[in-house]
Protein backbone atom coordinates (compact mmCIF):
# COMPACT_ATOMS: atom_id res chain seq x y z
CA UNK A 1 0.00 0.00 0.00
CA UNK A 2 2.63 2.68 0.65
CA UNK A 3 5.28 1.57 -1.92
CA UNK A 4 5.88 4.03 -5.03
CA UNK A 5 3.86 2.83 -7.61
CA UNK A 6 1.08 1.37 -5.39
CA UNK A 7 0.97 5.65 -4.71
CA UNK A 8 1.27 6.45 -7.77
CA UNK A 9 -1.72 4.66 -8.97
CA UNK A 10 -3.95 5.68 -6.77
CA UNK A 11 -2.77 9.07 -7.71
CA UNK A 12 -3.60 8.70 -11.56
CA UNK A 13 -7.00 7.79 -10.27
CA UNK A 14 -7.81 10.72 -8.44
CA UNK A 15 -6.20 12.79 -11.23
CA UNK A 16 -8.57 11.67 -13.31
CA UNK A 17 -11.42 12.33 -10.74
CA UNK A 18 -12.22 8.74 -9.66
CA UNK A 19 -11.96 7.50 -5.57
CA UNK A 20 -9.37 5.40 -5.04
CA UNK A 21 -8.64 2.98 -2.28
CA UNK A 22 -5.46 1.50 -1.32
CA UNK A 23 -5.31 -1.23 1.31
CA UNK A 24 -2.87 -4.00 2.32
CA UNK A 25 -3.66 -6.96 2.34
CA UNK A 26 -3.92 -9.51 5.49
CA UNK A 27 -0.38 -9.26 7.66
CA UNK A 28 0.97 -6.95 5.38
CA UNK A 29 2.68 -4.10 7.48
CA UNK A 30 0.40 -3.68 10.55
CA UNK A 31 -2.71 -5.66 9.01
CA UNK A 32 -4.16 -8.65 11.10
CA UNK A 33 -4.38 -12.20 9.45
CA UNK A 34 -1.41 -13.50 7.88
CA UNK A 35 -1.14 -14.94 4.05
CA UNK A 36 -3.90 -16.90 2.57
CA UNK A 37 -2.34 -18.21 -0.23
CA UNK A 38 -4.10 -15.82 -2.76
CA UNK A 39 -7.36 -17.29 -1.52
CA UNK A 40 -7.58 -14.55 1.47
CA UNK A 41 -5.80 -12.38 -0.28
CA UNK A 42 -8.97 -12.50 -3.18
CA UNK A 43 -11.65 -12.15 -0.49
CA UNK A 44 -9.27 -8.85 1.04
CA UNK A 45 -9.86 -7.30 -2.16
CA UNK A 46 -13.70 -8.32 -2.63
CA UNK A 47 -14.09 -6.29 1.04
CA UNK A 48 -12.44 -3.47 -0.39
CA UNK A 49 -14.48 -3.26 -3.35
CA UNK A 50 -17.66 -3.69 -0.99
CA UNK A 51 -16.51 -0.73 0.39
CA UNK A 52 -15.83 1.25 -2.17
CA UNK A 53 -19.33 0.60 -3.71
CA UNK A 54 -21.05 1.38 -0.38
CA UNK A 55 -18.91 4.01 0.41
CA UNK A 56 -18.63 6.05 -3.13
CA UNK A 57 -22.59 5.82 -3.89
CA UNK A 58 -24.15 5.27 -1.01
CA UNK A 59 -28.07 4.33 -2.29
CA UNK A 60 -26.76 4.54 -5.98
CA UNK A 61 -25.08 1.40 -7.25
CA UNK A 62 -22.57 1.53 -10.52
CA UNK A 63 -23.85 1.60 -13.57
CA UNK A 64 -22.55 1.13 -16.97
CA UNK A 65 -21.55 4.67 -17.35
CA UNK A 66 -20.10 4.74 -14.08
CA UNK A 67 -18.53 1.13 -13.46
CA UNK A 68 -15.97 0.23 -10.45
CA UNK A 69 -12.92 -0.15 -11.48
CA UNK A 70 -9.94 -2.52 -10.30
CA UNK A 71 -6.33 -1.87 -10.04
CA UNK A 72 -3.37 -3.17 -8.43
CA UNK A 73 0.44 -3.79 -8.38
CA UNK A 74 2.44 -6.77 -9.26
CA UNK A 75 0.65 -9.27 -6.34
CA UNK A 76 -2.39 -6.92 -6.38
CA UNK A 77 -2.20 -7.08 -10.25
CA UNK A 78 -2.90 -10.88 -10.20
CA UNK A 79 -5.45 -10.09 -7.57
CA UNK A 80 -7.22 -7.07 -8.99
CA UNK A 81 -7.16 -8.89 -12.19
CA UNK A 82 -8.57 -12.75 -10.55
CA UNK A 83 -11.13 -10.49 -8.78
CA UNK A 84 -12.84 -8.75 -12.14
CA UNK A 85 -13.24 -12.14 -13.66
CA UNK A 86 -15.68 -13.28 -10.88
CA UNK A 87 -16.67 -9.61 -10.09
CA UNK A 88 -19.54 -8.42 -12.24
CA UNK A 89 -19.56 -5.02 -10.58
CA UNK A 90 -15.62 -4.41 -12.36
CA UNK A 91 -15.74 -2.73 -15.41
CA UNK A 92 -12.55 -3.00 -15.99
CA UNK A 93 -8.57 -3.24 -14.47
CA UNK A 94 -5.41 -1.57 -14.58
CA UNK A 95 -2.91 -3.85 -13.93
CA UNK A 96 0.63 -3.06 -13.27
CA UNK A 97 3.94 -5.13 -13.36
CA UNK A 98 2.33 -8.07 -13.58
CA UNK A 99 4.27 -11.43 -13.07
CA UNK A 100 3.29 -12.96 -16.05
CA UNK A 101 6.42 -15.18 -15.52
CA UNK A 102 6.08 -15.81 -11.78
CA UNK A 103 2.30 -16.48 -11.41
CA UNK A 104 0.34 -18.60 -13.37
CA UNK A 105 -1.84 -15.98 -15.47
CA UNK A 106 -3.59 -18.04 -17.65
CA UNK A 107 -7.23 -16.79 -16.13
CA UNK A 108 -6.71 -13.11 -17.79
CA UNK A 109 -7.36 -14.92 -21.19
CA UNK A 110 -11.15 -15.25 -20.26
CA UNK A 111 -11.90 -11.81 -19.17
CA UNK A 112 -14.32 -9.93 -20.83
CA UNK A 113 -13.59 -6.68 -19.79
CA UNK A 114 -11.07 -3.78 -20.71
CA UNK A 115 -7.48 -4.39 -19.28
CA UNK A 116 -4.88 -1.50 -19.29
CA UNK A 117 -1.48 -3.00 -18.75
CA UNK A 118 1.60 -0.84 -17.56
CA UNK A 119 4.69 -2.70 -17.31
CA UNK A 120 8.36 -2.41 -17.09
CA UNK A 121 10.35 -2.73 -20.48
CA UNK A 122 13.14 -4.87 -18.23
CA UNK A 123 10.31 -6.19 -15.78
CA UNK A 124 12.26 -9.01 -13.69
CA UNK A 125 9.00 -10.92 -13.01
CA UNK A 126 7.21 -11.28 -16.63
CA UNK A 127 8.90 -10.87 -19.97
CA UNK A 128 6.82 -7.91 -21.97
CA UNK A 129 6.85 -10.44 -25.04
CA UNK A 130 5.14 -12.98 -22.27
CA UNK A 131 2.52 -9.79 -21.65
CA UNK A 132 2.07 -9.17 -24.77
CA UNK A 133 1.32 -12.54 -25.82
CA UNK A 134 -1.37 -13.03 -22.66
CA UNK A 135 -2.51 -9.50 -23.81
CA UNK A 136 -3.37 -10.84 -27.28
CA UNK A 137 -5.61 -13.96 -26.00
CA UNK A 138 -8.17 -11.50 -24.25
CA UNK A 139 -11.21 -10.99 -26.54
CA UNK A 140 -12.36 -7.68 -24.62
CA UNK A 141 -10.39 -4.07 -25.56
CA UNK A 142 -6.23 -4.18 -24.12
CA UNK A 143 -3.98 -1.62 -24.20
CA UNK A 144 -0.50 -2.10 -22.97
CA UNK A 145 1.77 1.26 -21.75
CA UNK A 146 5.51 0.34 -21.34
CA UNK A 147 7.85 1.86 -19.46
CA UNK A 148 11.07 2.17 -21.13
CA UNK A 149 14.08 0.47 -19.44
CA UNK A 150 12.50 0.24 -16.21
CA UNK A 151 12.81 -3.17 -13.89
CA UNK A 152 9.88 -4.05 -11.84
CA UNK A 153 9.98 -1.84 -8.92
CA UNK A 154 10.05 1.65 -11.39
CA UNK A 155 12.91 2.62 -9.45
CA UNK A 156 14.31 5.69 -11.63
CA UNK A 157 11.59 5.82 -13.68
CA UNK A 158 8.35 7.47 -11.65
CA UNK A 159 8.06 10.46 -13.59
CA UNK A 160 7.31 8.11 -16.71
CA UNK A 161 5.21 5.71 -14.91
CA UNK A 162 3.09 7.96 -14.09
CA UNK A 163 2.77 9.63 -17.34
CA UNK A 164 1.93 6.05 -18.50
CA UNK A 165 -0.56 5.27 -15.59
CA UNK A 166 -2.66 8.38 -16.43
CA UNK A 167 -2.56 7.48 -20.67
CA UNK A 168 -4.18 4.21 -18.49
CA UNK A 169 -5.99 5.59 -16.55
CA UNK A 170 -8.01 7.78 -19.59
CA UNK A 171 -8.18 4.96 -22.18
CA UNK A 172 -10.12 2.60 -19.07
CA UNK A 173 -12.35 5.45 -18.43
CA UNK A 174 -13.20 5.71 -21.93
CA UNK A 175 -13.92 2.44 -22.73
Amino acid sequence: MHNNTTYRIAKAWTEAGVCALRFNFRGVEASTGSYGEGVGELEDARTALDFLAHSASPGNPPTPSCPLLASGFSFGARTALSLALQEARIGGVLAVGVGVDFFDMRFVARLQKPIAFVHAENDEFGKLEHLQALAHQVEAPTRLFVVPQASHLFLGHMPTLEVQLQQAVSWLLAC
